[in-house]
């Protein structure tokens, strides 16, 4: 994939859950395309090497409003936003908790829904035609079990990209999300380690294999760029064929 490349140079982007797994890797090739990158985490050691590499970085707990408001105040106008940082607690949908439920949606949903408030506000105000990518989930698409309250959040965030793109539309932002398979960063490789676990789910991918961090980052560029400056408000599906099913 080292062919793959776009110029997001003199556009400033912020990347929430920059930090860690596909969040870091969409960071990272932004920057390497030119971007600036706002990155926000909650990781303070790779904040800090993020930050020696380019970025300007926001060390924030998303789930915290009154916190998220606050570094949300400090920055510029984007040109474009990544809504990445989402967490998944496993729970069957017998044994649901309220509190396990509500940190599932005030990160997965309403932070990013506050997020791009504020990010697409700022950019309405200055007359900048931006583009939002909220990472979603296959989780939205299909029932997986143990994941009622990530089933959830994920499809509010595919619904809340399609009322983003509507009312949004008419000041040049287009809205789209990005519905990944599992994807192997290294938290995923330890909780899908176990063979009883993880062969049934490959085994329903057409393609045979989970995807690589980086074949997740590609599309939301993709969706950044001007490349696909008539796409809005679509889910996309980055699974290697396991929704078609």
């Amino acid at each position: 994939m080292s062919g793959i490349s776009f110029d997001f140079s003199q556009q400033r982007i912020l990347v929430t859950g920059a930090s860690s797994g596909i969040g870091l890797e969409i960071a990272c090739q932004l920057m390497a395309c030119g971007a600036q990158v706002f990155a926000l985490g909650r990781n303070l050691q790779v904040l800090q090497q993020l930050q020696a590499d380019g970025c300007e970085v926001l060390a924030v707990d998303v789930a915290d409003s009154a916190a998220l408001e606050q570094a949300l105040e400090t920055l510029p106008v984007m040109h474009g936003l990544v809504n990445c940082a989402g967490i998944s607690l496993l729970e069957s949908a017998r044994g649901i908790t309220a509190e396990g439920f509500d940190r599932v949606m005030a990160v997965n949903a309403r932070a990013a829904a506050l997020i791009a408030s504020r990010v697409a506000a700022a950019m309405i105000d200055a007359g900048v035609q931006g583009s939002i990518v909220n990472l979603s989930s296959q989780a939205s698409l299909v029932a997986l079990d143990d994941h009622l309250a990530y089933c959830a959040s994920k499809a509010a965030l595919d619904a809340m990209t399609r009322v983003q793109c509507a009312e949004w539309g008419r000041h040049g932002i287009r809205v789209n999300s990005v519905n990944p398979t599992v994807t192997l960063t290294p938290m995923a490789e330890a909780a899908w380690a176990q063979p009883a676990k993880r062969d049934p789910v490959l085994a329903a991918i057409p393609l045979g294999r989970f995807a690589e961090s980086a074949e997740v980052a590609l599309p939301v560029l993709f969706l950044l760029s001007a490349g696909a400056s008539m796409i809005s408000g679509v889910s996309l599906a980055v699974d290697g064929g396991y929704t078609a099913r």
